[in-house]
């Protein structure tokens, strides 16, 4: 199969998810400054989780710049991720609409590490295809940032129901690590 396909419907699907997810956020009930306040836990959460979004669809954009042929194994795993990635938008909804409860909370990052253990089995699906020596494998080498983050999202989830602003601030430590584009991955597409 030609990567572009499965390029262009994952852009569709991700497009779809961030259509779903701004489509829930609600005009505040008033045209004060205050009831602009109330809508700000939804935004902030529709923030947070936009920039995850993004972030995997750039990345995803750049990893397949470096994979010369799709195979089965790799459709199924990116399927697989674009399944995890799909339901953020009810977690982005869910915890924007009760922001300091822990089991919302808890949820959201259990729905951000759930896509980023599907990108890990992406990854591996492309690197058993194209083989240890393959660009995409030296690119990422021992990929430090990809084995600390589910570890973050887990002390995330685990501090949800201790302090709810910890686990949002790990969360979003977690996007600050991977807004910019893996500069590994550049190199290589560059070489």
């Amino acid at each position: 199969m030609e990567k572009d396909r499965l390029a262009a419907f994952t852009d569709g699907v991700i497009a779809v998810i961030i259509t779903i997810m701004v489509l829930d956020l609600k005009l505040p009930h008033g045209t004060t400054l205050a009831a602009l306040a109330t809508a700000a836990p939804t935004f902030v959460s529709y923030i947070l989780s936009f920039i995850y979004v993004a972030i995997y669809w750039n990345n995803h954009h750049h990893f397949f710049q470096l994979v010369p042929r799709v195979t089965g194994s790799i459709l199924w795993a990116n399927l697989h991720l674009l399944f995890w990635l799909s339901l953020i938008p009810f977690a982005t909804a869910w915890v924007g609409a009760h922001h300091t409860a822990p089991i919302p909370t808890a949820l959201y990052g259990v729905a951000l590490l759930l896509p980023a253990l599907a990108w890990y089995a992406l990854q591996t699906a492309i690197i058993r295809t194209q083989g240890k020596t393959s660009a995409l494998a030296k690119a990422l080498g021992r990929d430090i940032k990809g084995k600390v983050s589910p570890l973050l999202y887990l002390g995330g989830i685990g501090l949800a129901f201790i302090d709810t602003a910890l686990s949002d601030a790990l969360y979003a430590i977690v996007a600050l690590l991977w807004l910019i584009p893996d500069r590994r991955v550049e190199a290589a597409i560059s070489a």
